[in-house]
């Protein structure tokens, strides 16, 4: 804009304009106008006019069935004003750079927020496309280009709040440890909940930011939350759909903090940062369910790490479908799991679901006529209907002698959760021969090996056939976001190496992920499981024996019925549900 012409005049959105352009565009009927602006009654001078047309639940006639929500109403705008359309995903945003870009009064006054900024310009989010008065102040004081984009004015609204109060306790925790000589104080300072007297502001800091974590962690979907230190700042970051994304970067000492407050509230010792810790937390939703975290502590070269799986019930109660079982493998399974005695292991990699699986099954099990009992390092989710108990090694109390004990107690179904050794390899089948179902886990890669993985351990092979009922092998796929998929076309080569040996033509439902701002441009939202269910069949015990033949046992086993995790997969990509890519990355 040169010098000589005049900046146009500020122009604040109003309703009875907004309805017009609306009906002129072909988005809203007349009549739904004039009952907008008759319902707007008492709207509040604060509230953005696309808000309360948004609050009306109005039809868009451009997509029959659709109603005007704010997101599209947005979009909508963007379009009129020639401005481009942004969908704020705070994930994306580097909080700490851009809140010192504006004061807090300045973005509120103005309903703006910078949401990102490099050495070219800075980008300002704004639902007031005609509104410029603040952008020559902005240039003077920022010294750079602005580029100007249309957010929802209530995710505005609400990441001004949000940002500026978790930006404030940070600058507020971390000048006030200016005054800490040393790292070694950090105790006091954080004997929080437990003191009766008011806690004082510091206090107050570190108590929000830990707060907001949680929230901020259950509204993303989060799995697991890390917090890292490092020599400049730590880190946080949060794994969603088992993939990590950075969220925020803390001062030093303010990580600290930090880590010192979740250890207080896990009952951990907080004086103790040598040695690695575990313990839980329970906490609430925004919506009020509850909520259980595992924490686990590891010392490092800049101080304590902490990371915090999150354990939504929810996940942990889902039904078999919903986990991404066939109704073939799920009749496969339940052949199993409804045998009087005998053992089932389930294997795959860490994070591949195997917890889930065997809590959903357990959960089947647990009627009241029978007594499960459960042996986990450690108890992942407290559960009512199990009797469920944790390995302490520091008492001597492993694996092995765990069993020893739960033999005692007269169960009818036992887990444990894993086989690491010949002696708990050695009890789960003495348990087995005894009368009862085994559920465990181990690492492998497929279901076959896991048989060779116990004779490698040196558990005698006439044990094996005589106990063993099946294994299952199993990893998680993310699956498509169902707002952007689109049709895809597979190549044959691709389709033929996920179905040998039965190579058949590429179906015609496949889909393909495209990105959009409900699953981060990620393309996927959510993940099920694929599996490779092996039952020990008449057929195939004689193949069991001391000098195994690994090929021939997976070959007699798909005769017999068993499907590969790539086909388990491929059914899942002829179905829709995920892509060809994502098969091909955890198979």
């Amino acid at each position: 804009m040169s010098a000589s012409t005049p900046p146009a005049a500020d122009r604040w959105l109003e309703l009875g304009g907004l309805l017009r352009e609306l009906v002129a565009s072909g988005r809203l009927t007349q009549d739904g106008a004039e009952q907008c602006l008759a319902r707007r009654g008492a709207a509040t001078g604060r509230q953005h006019p696309l808000e309360v047309i948004a609050a009306q639940q109005l039809d868009d006639l451009a997509h029959p069935g659709r109603a005007l929500d704010l997101e599209t109403l947005t979009q909508w705008l963007a379009e009129q004003a020639g401005q481009p359309y942004l969908r704020i995903d705070p994930l994306k945003i580097d909080v700490a750079a851009v809140v010192p870009l504006m004061s807090h009064a300045f973005a509120q006054r103005h309903r703006i927020l910078a949401v990102a900024a490099d050495g070219e310009a800075v980008t300002i989010a704004s639902a007031e496309p005609h509104v410029h008065g603040w952008e020559a102040d902005l240039r003077h004081v920022l010294k750079r280009p602005l580029r100007r984009v249309i957010a929802n004015p209530a995710d505005i609204q609400r990441y001004t709040q949000e940002f500026y109060r978790l930006a404030r306790s940070v600058s507020g925790a971390a000048s006030l440890d200016q005054k800490i000589s040393g790292i070694g104080n950090f105790e006091q300072l954080l004997s929080l909940g437990a003191s009766d007297q008011e806690p004082d502001a510091n206090d107050a800091h570190i108590v929000n930011i830990v707060d907001w974590l949680f929230q901020y962690a259950y509204q993303q979907r989060a799995s697991d939350i890390h917090i890292e230190p490092r020599r400049e700042q730590g880190t946080v970051r949060f794994r969603i759909d088992g993939v990590l994304h950075t969220v925020y970067q803390l001062p030093p000492q303010v990580t600290l903090a930090v880590i010192s407050r979740l250890k207080s509230l896990g009952r951990l010792n907080v004086a103790e940062k040598r040695k690695p810790q575990d313990g839980r937390i329970k906490t609430r939703t925004p919506e009020g369910g509850e909520v259980e975290l595992r924490l686990s502590t590891l010392p490092t070269a800049f101080g304590e790490k902490m990371v915090m799986r999150i354990f939504d019930p929810e996940v942990l109660l889902k039904s078999f479908d919903q986990l991404g079982f066939s109704p073939d493998d799920l009749q496969r399974w339940q052949a199993m799991t409804r045998q009087p005695h005998g053992i089932i292991l389930v294997t795959g990699p860490t994070g591949s679901g195997k917890t889930t699986t065997l809590y959903t099954t357990l959960k089947q099990l647990a009627t009241p006529q029978v007594n499960v009992c459960t042996l986990e390092d450690p108890i992942e989710m407290i559960e009512p209907t199990f009797n469920q108990m944790q390995v302490q090694p520091q008492i001597d109390l492993g694996f092995a002698s765990g069993v020893r004990a739960l033999m005692r107690q007269d169960p009818d179904i036992i887990m444990i959760g894993e086989i690491r050794d010949l002696e708990t390899a050695e009890m789960a089948i003495q348990a087995a021969l005894t009368g009862h179902l085994v559920l465990s886990s181990l690492h492998t890669n497929d279901a076959p090996s896991a048989i060779t993985r116990l004779l490698e351990l040196g558990v005698p092979h006439y044990l094996l056939k005589a106990t063993l009922l099946g294994v299952m092998a199993q990893r998680l796929v993310r699956t498509l976001c169902p707002h952007c998929k689109a049709p895809a076309q597979i190549a044959p080569a691709d389709w033929q190496a996920l179905t040998r040996p039965w190579s058949a033509a590429p179906p015609g439902g496949a889909q393909r992920a495209v990105g959009c701002a409900e699953c981060r441009d990620t393309g996927y939202r959510g993940r099920a499981g694929v599996y490779e269910i092996l039952q020990l069949s008449d057929a195939l015990k004689p193949l069991i024996n001391p000098d195994m033949d690994l090929n021939a046992l997976r070959h007699a086993a798909f005769k017999d019925g068993m499907r590969s995790l790539r086909l388990s997969g491929a059914q899942k990509i002829a179905a829709g549900l995920t892509t060809v890519e994502e098969v091909l990355r955890v198979t």
